[in-house]
């Protein structure tokens, strides 16, 4: 059981030992140079792009639960099924392949026997329109497993890396993610989203030259290629290499093997339907063609054979090394519904802790979640839809309801179709400004804060302060802050020899703040009568 993987766990960090050297050739000729550590120092967060990039996680752990996997298909799709509502299908796909995978990986760390054996990489293609969840279930499966994940978008990439992204630094961007840990990174994830536009099947001018390029550089990582650690345009990589020039005991480049990273891709493939088609024979002509349900365009997507990808404009080589393949349908009603209602994670407990945080509860009826659902459908953008809709519902409540006495809101369906009437409804029954005490309170500690000074308002100054603030529709701490913002270095120059800072805020100050603490000043520095 002692292999050659768990010895690199302890092995010095590539990045520290190369900043090291580099570090002490500029000591010898005298420049004083102060080199922050890199990204992959494992004391450090990766400072990385958090778009293409999942949260860092602990190398050692991982190791030890690839080690140790033991899941079956079934428990990965329960697992799943508390997140994610609807594609069965899809769910059971992923959770077969990914057992297959890992226990491939767990087989071949247990015994060098099986690391020379052919074994079939079982990557994954992924198709559906757009908020169905295809994102969300590869990384709702990375989290369980705990392997290090990255995702991309493919419209990033170029051919030749030098106008976008170059396909390498995926595989480099998992070993950021594993905390510089490269045995680990080679067990890895990575996910590539909108695959289906790096083809151009359909434009006028034929396929894209840069698009099937990009192919064929995704394909070599995807069948068995080694990446460096660094890339060829590192500043630090050009120093190293210059550091082993006429050395004669130079050091290999550490490299990443793909051999052993799974790769799951994902796209729309908005005109794969019209290809499948007419293969099948059962294209359509005449009225009604757009009116088309999304089961029967989902139904053509499932028929997809390798022949219907490569005219859409895929590499024969490309599509090939991807058998997985698996067809999410678009998100209907019932299906919106259920997200807001029984998804682990829903958005519906966002939008109650951000009222929450206000001491509001937020509730809804069903007849509330319904009408949401079916308003999110006409957005044609899946579950994301959702989103668009609660912003629209709650963006003036967010706005107006924290500054008054409510402290609870119930939607039904009428609200959510004129939110607007059901905030003008409720705010004519209440007060405009908070609890007057509580928000004086809070101006009080910030100010004391900021100042070091302690602030005693007296009752007829709270008093004319709530009713300036329900004059000017403006919140109490708001008002404080216009009518005192010269007391504090005003105050300081006056009591800074006082140990005990405090000062009474009478009604007088709330009238005229200016004139107040002129006079105060004059009568406690120069001793005028009052």
């Amino acid at each position: 059981m002692v292999e050659k993987e768990e010895e690199s766990d302890d092995k010095q960090n590539p990045f520290e030992e190369l900043t090291k050297q580099f570090s002490d050739i500029l000591g010898k000729v005298g420049a004083n140079v102060q080199i922050a550590p890199l990204p992959f120092n494992r004391t450090e967060k990766a400072d990385t792009d958090r778009d293409s990039i999942d949260e860092e996680i602990d190398d050692k752990e991982a190791l030890k639960r690839i080690k140790n996997f033991n899941f079956r298909p079934k428990e990965i799709k329960e697992y799943l099924d508390r997140f994610i509502i609807s594609q069965d299908e899809a769910k059971k796909v992923l959770s077969v392949a990914i057992c297959d995978h890992y226990n491939h990986i767990r087989n071949i760390i247990e015994q060098k026997v099986h690391r020379n054996q052919e074994y079939m990489k079982q990557n994954v293609l992924i198709l559906g329109p757009t908020g169905v969840g295809k994102t969300y279930l590869i990384k709702t499966i990375a989290k369980l497993i705990g392997v290090p994940f990255v995702k991309a978008d493919a419209t990033k990439f170029s051919e030749t890396g030098y106008v976008g992204g170059d396909v390498e630094d995926l595989v480099r961007n998992l070993i950021k993610v594993a905390n510089g840990n490269v045995t680990l990174a080679q067990y890895g994830i990575i996910f590539i989203d909108e695959i289906d536009k790096i083809t151009n099947a359909f434009g006028d001018m034929g396929r894209d030259v840069s698009g099937r390029g990009v192919q064929i550089n995704l394909l070599k990582l995807m069948e068995e290629t080694e990446v460096s650690v660094f890339s060829q345009t590192d500043m630090l990589n050009q120093v190293r290499t210059l550091m082993s020039l006429g050395n004669s005991k130079k050091q290999p480049a550490e490299k990443v093997n793909t051999k052993n990273i799974l790769f799951i891709v994902s796209g729309a493939f908005d005109k794969l339907g019209d290809i499948v088609k007419k293969r099948i024979g059962t294209a359509q002509i005449g009225f009604g063609v757009a009116e088309q349900s999304t089961d029967q365009d989902f139904g053509f997507l499932v028929r997809a054979q390798t022949e219907d990808f490569i005219k859409y404009g895929f590499e024969p080589e490309f599509i090939g090394r991807l058998p997985v393949r698996v067809a999410c349908k678009a998100l209907g009603e019932a299906e919106l519904e259920k997200i807001l209602s029984s998804a682990e994670g829903s958005i519906v407990r966002q939008y109650r802790e951000d009222f929450a945080g206000y001491g509001i509860d937020l509730g809804f009826d069903n007849g509330a979640l319904k009408e949401i659902a079916k308003e999110a459908v006409k957005e044609k953008t899946g579950a994301r839809g959702l989103l668009t809709i609660l912003e629209r519902i709650f963006r003036d409540m967010k706005f107006e309801l924290p500054s008054t006495t409510i402290r609870s809101i119930a939607l039904d369906a009428e609200c959510v179709r004129n939110p607007k009437r059901y905030l003008e409804n409720i705010l004519k029954n209440c007060h405009r400004t908070n609890d007057p005490l509580g928000d004086v309170e809070r101006f009080v500690e910030s100010f004391e804060g900021n100042f070091g000074i302690r602030l005693n308002f007296t009752p007829s100054a709270v008093e004319e302060i709530e009713k300036i603030a329900e004059d000017s529709q403006t919140g109490i701490v708001a008002v404080c802050n216009r009518l005192f913002e010269d007391f504090g270095y005003g105050l300081q120059l006056l009591l800074r020899d006082n140990e005990f800072k405090s000062f009474e805020i009478p009604r007088e100050a709330v009238l005229h703040p200016d004139k107040f603490l002129s006079e105060l000043f004059m009568r406690h520095r120069y001793h005028c009568p009052t």
